[in-house]
């Protein structure tokens, strides 16, 4: 079977060598090799108005040693440019009204791309930011919004042909309300590139996360990444969205909202599609379950309430053995219940973290970040789905590197299940189990939200 495999391979791979690029299968073409300090990292979302109670960079940079500390190498700063202050509500999205902050300044609505938002601090504050991350091992990838723009932004007076607009002259607004930046305009992309070289020459960040990427042209994104990689060549890319060609060239991750966590069989079918319509290499994906977006629309029912803490504990076990890149959101470390919003200062109760579950779970998250960092199968290694019959309720695979593997077997469930592993006949040695005892002839006994995992 594995001879039949290997002469199938090379036959594919030599047609496709034979045919140009774009008649060339998209799941038949290779995907970009990405920098491995971006592919075997711990992503960290930071989101300055909920960070700290000062909500600055300044405050932030403070913490730093806490985050390493718990082993998080990568670290992803919310928008920290200038907003727009434009007091009409006309122009505000409509979640931002809803919120009842009544501020204008949403951090996704630009109004200079080339400066730090006062609120946040100056830009030497950022410079300092990234000096001190750096010392720590950390990387630090800055939000860039290009899709839209504030009504106010600081270049539409000399170039108001950067945004899109109607035969009369009036400004035409993509989604959320805000203008749209005009792609078709060559100059636009060239102040939007020469950007991103700013950031990354002048202040030494490591790479950008893209927000609502698949609503820019990927060219413009192509382009981007070849400019970059001048002055740095490893520069990381994540992409919000989950347009398929995205890791042809331009990104090295994408993220997208597919994944429900509420049914194992469900799960496993998304992740095999995916992988599927992709290039070969090209379905590298962050795996998150909170974020700025998730927990600004939460308002008080955070994921914390919502959940509870064995499946959330179970849930984290699975962001960090799935393939893809474990991602956490500022607060998630101290099991975090507070209200955040990204129009308003509503800061992390962090004297959680001094309570019994707070450190429970700051403990829980270093020994991921840990098995992470020390287990090649998990931050390099294959994945390869494990049959069990109880399909809906229990996720089982292996992540596989040279001789090693590693062995996930979770209950996504609030109920007790029993579940046989078909074809698994060694013997795991457990790294990390909650609520699960096993034979040795692949049959597992797991408590709600129950998880094994293990290593031969």
């Amino acid at each position: 079977m594995k001879t039949i495999t290997l002469g199938f391979s090379l036959v594919v791979g030599a047609a496709t060598l034979a045919l140009p690029a774009d008649t060339v299968p998209l799941n038949q073409q290779q995907a970009r090799t990405s920098p491995e300090w971006i592919t075997r990292g711990v992503m960290y979302q930071i989101q300055l108005r909920a960070f700290t109670p000062e909500g600055t960079l300044k405050a932030a940079q403070a913490r730093l040693p806490k985050l390493a500390e718990m082993g998080v190498t990568i670290l992803y700063l919310c928008p920290i440019f200038v907003s727009d202050d434009d007091m009409d509500r006309a122009g505000w999205s409509p979640r931002q009204k809803k919120s009842g902050m009544n501020n204008p300044r949403n951090p996704y609505r630009m109004k200079d791309f080339y400066h730090v938002d006062p609120e946040y601090g100056s830009d030497d504050d950022l410079k300092a930011f990234v000096r001190q991350a750096h010392e720590l091992k950390m990387r630090v990838m800055l939000d860039m919004v290009y899709l839209h723009c504030g009504p106010k932004a600081v270049f539409l007076e000399k170039h108001p042909d950067f945004v899109m607009r109607d035969k009369d002259g009036k400004m035409l607004l993509k989604a959320w309300n805000f203008p749209g930046l005009n792609f078709a305009n060559p100059e636009l992309r060239e102040y939007l590139w020469k950007n991103m070289e700013w950031w990354l020459r002048d202040f030494d960040v490591d790479g950008f996360r893209c927000d609502v990427a698949d609503g820019v042209p990927l060219d413009f994104w192509e382009t981007a990444r070849e400019r970059l990689e001048k002055t740095r060549p490893d520069v990381g890319m994540l992409a919000e969205g989950t347009r398929k060609a995205d890791q042809l060239k331009a990104f090295d991750l994408d993220y997208g909202w597919g994944f429900k966590w509420e049914d194992a069989a469900v799960i496993r079918k998304q992740w095999e599609k995916m992988r599927a319509e992709r290039p070969h290499g090209g379905a590298k994906f962050i795996r998150f379950i909170d974020n700025h977006d998730i927990s600004n629309d939460d308002y008080d029912n955070r994921l914390e309430k919502k959940w509870g803490t064995p499946r959330v504990n179970a849930t984290l076990v699975m962001l960090f053995t799935l393939d893809g890149v474990p991602f956490l959101y500022n607060g998630q470390e101290v099991a975090d219940t507070a209200r955040h919003s990204i129009y308003a200062r509503l800061p992390i109760n962090w004297a959680n973290g001094e309570t019994g579950a707070g450190k429970a779970r700051f403990a829980f998250c270093q020994k991921l970040c840990a098995l992470r960092r020390s287990e090649a199968a998990l931050n390099q290694g294959d994945l390869v789905w494990l049959d069990n019959d109880t399909p809906a309720a229990v996720l089982s695979y292996l992540r596989t590197s040279g001789k090693e593997k590693i062995l996930t077997v979770l209950n996504i469930t609030d109920k007790a299940v029993n579940a046989k592993l078909a074809g698994l006949a060694e013997t795991f040695k457990p790294l990390l189990a909650e609520g699960a005892k096993s034979d040795t002839q692949g049959s597992f006994a797991l408590e709600a939200h129950g998880y094994f995992v293990g290593k031969k």
